[in-house]
């Protein structure tokens, strides 16, 4: 019997090294100057920031979903690395937490260079607007594992906060105004129910146009990354939420006490035409618990400080903090 080798096996271990070289420019403009040594070792480093009177370091995971399903069969790899990047950070800012660094973990069957570089080079654009370092990442070539040109992304930031910062559902209180933070698409939830009903219930090609725009380009938007406005923001903030999956009616209520509730003007949302045309096949209730309606993010400011807030994004206001059973209440 000749002998194997792992090539043979499916795993070219060249190929993984030829990889990391090529991403070593993509990783590296993402370093700050808390990052401590380069790419190769078997952890990242990164030095804590100083200035914190009790700081405390938060973690976030997530990945993009069947949203990376379109983009696979798309062969378009340019986008996905952002989602994963706003994904983690988003709900950081959430708990009043600065990003500080990300790592990505890329699993496949078959690692091809072009593909995977393009997907770093992504999660670097995105770590890049979030003002946070990739330190560091795993790619698996496992061919007994995903099938053809399957693939998974998983990411992880971490992010520092005061600790007296932290609780925010304490500071929410009766009279507060909702203020939204609009999308810039779908973002990374519902692809499962987009899927199913625009391209085997309705029949679309990717692409057909939708506005100016070809369809597929319209869905593989990248999730708008919000650590920016946060930072400017930050002072006149009682809480925020990160609208990503149960919309904002399961997501804006664990930033409220159990003694207040949201009200939340439907007519006042800036509905983008994505989720218009979908809700012409989607029941309302089925629509606002599956997609963020072109909201991304929910913040609750103080009705004196709300003019500030106004100024200094592209915010509106969508309703307000009453009292009531925790919850939200669309009208």
């Amino acid at each position: 019997m000749s002998k194997i080798s792992y090539k043979d096996a499916g795993v070219d271990i060249d190929e993984g090294v030829n990889f990391v070289e090529k991403i070593k420019p993509f990783v590296t403009s993402t370093f700050d100057k808390n990052v401590i040594g380069g790419i190769g070792s078997f952890a990242g480093a990164y030095e804590l920031p100083s200035g914190y009177k009790k700081p405390v370091i938060l973690g976030a995971t997530d990945g993009v979903g069947t949203k990376l399903k379109l983009a696979i069969e798309a062969k378009k790899f340019d986008t996905v690395g952002i989602d994963l990047v706003a994904m983690c950070v988003n709900d950081l800012i959430c708990n009043f937490a600065t990003p500080l660094f990300f790592l990505d973990y890329y699993a496949t069957a078959k690692l091809k260079t072009n593909e995977a570089s393009a997907i770093v080079e992504g999660i670097a654009k995105g770590c890049k607007e979030s003002e946070c370092a990739l330190i560091g990442g795993e790619t698996a070539e496992m061919p007994g594992m995903y099938q053809k040109d399957d693939f998974d992304l998983a990411g992880f930031a971490v992010g520092i906060a005061e600790k007296n910062e932290l609780d925010r559902v304490s500071l929410v209180k009766e009279g507060d105004m909702l203020i939204a933070l609009p999308s810039s698409g779908i973002h990374s939830n519902g692809f499962s129910l987009v899927r199913k009903l625009i391209f085997e219930k309705l029949e679309h090609s990717m692409e057909d146009m939708f506005g100016d725009k070809k369809l597929i380009d319209v869905l593989l938007e990248p999730t708008r990354i919000y650590v920016k406005t946060f930072k400017t923001l930050k002072p006149y903030i009682n809480a925020l939420a990160h609208i990503t999956g149960g919309g904002i009616v399961e997501n804006l209520p664990r930033v409220l006490p159990d003694n207040l509730k949201a009200i939340v003007k439907k007519d006042d949302i800036r509905v983008l035409p994505i989720f218009e045309y979908m809700g012409d096949f989607i029941e309302e209730n089925e629509m606002f618990k599956t997609f963020n309606m072109g909201v991304g993010m929910i913040l609750v400011v103080d009705p004196e400080l709300v003019q500030t807030v106004l100024k200094n994004s592209d915010g509106y206001i969508i309703g307000e903090i009453t009292e009531g059973k925790k919850g939200v209440e669309l009208v």
